[in-house]
């Protein structure tokens, strides 16, 4: 069978990350606005499926306005000049059972990045429309580092305020409409 095309469902999906604040405890957000697709080489089978994210870097949510705020700026995520950070996947790759490993280039900030995430997969059904939806749940770490996420303070530069380590989780439906 020929491939077929999913996109992600946002009213059913999130995206979720979480860090370390003055080494006691995470901080935790959200991006609330996203899209993405998945293309699926043999029509239900999804070994070897390419997926693409664009996540709204305007939309961080960690419930606090003037936090966020200052995530938008200069010093962390400068939505101004970089308003989305993207994933292009290079691999999808089944482990056993339900897990796969999801293998791509991470964009923040103009910085381009391989990152490995463990997928598992949640299944397959129709919905009461008619409308095919699978479910995966992507976790994985990133070294906000490697990107740049960081203001120039001397006491940031110890990680005395916030972690290294950012933890991704996301759980993602995706849709294909019946033609």
């Amino acid at each position: 069978m020929a491939s077929k095309h999913w996109e992600i469902d946002p009213a059913h999906s999130e995206i979720h990350f979480k860090i370390r604040h003055l080494l006691i405890s995470n901080i935790s957000g959200a991006f609330n606005i996203f899209s993405g697709t998945m293309v699926t080489p043999v029509h239900d089978n999804f070994k070897d499926a390419y997926f693409t994210l664009k996540i709204d870097v305007y939309s961080i949510d960690t419930n606090n306005e003037d936090r966020d705020e200052h995530l938008k700026s200069d010093d962390f995520f400068n939505a101004d000049a970089y308003p989305e950070i993207t994933y292009l996947s290079t691999e999808f790759t089944h482990i056993d059972g339900d897990n796969y490993k999801l293998t791509g280039d991470l964009t923040i900030k103009g910085t381009t990045r391989q990152v490995t995430f463990d997928v598992l997969f949640g299944g397959q059904a129709k919905d009461g429309f008619g409308i095919s939806r699978a479910g995966f749940e992507i976790n994985g770490v990133i070294d906000r580092n490697d990107f740049d996420i960081h203001p120039a303070e001397a006491a940031e530069a110890s990680g005395i305020i916030l972690g290294e380590e950012i933890k991704l989780h996301a759980n993602i439906q995706y849709i294909n409409k019946p033609e």
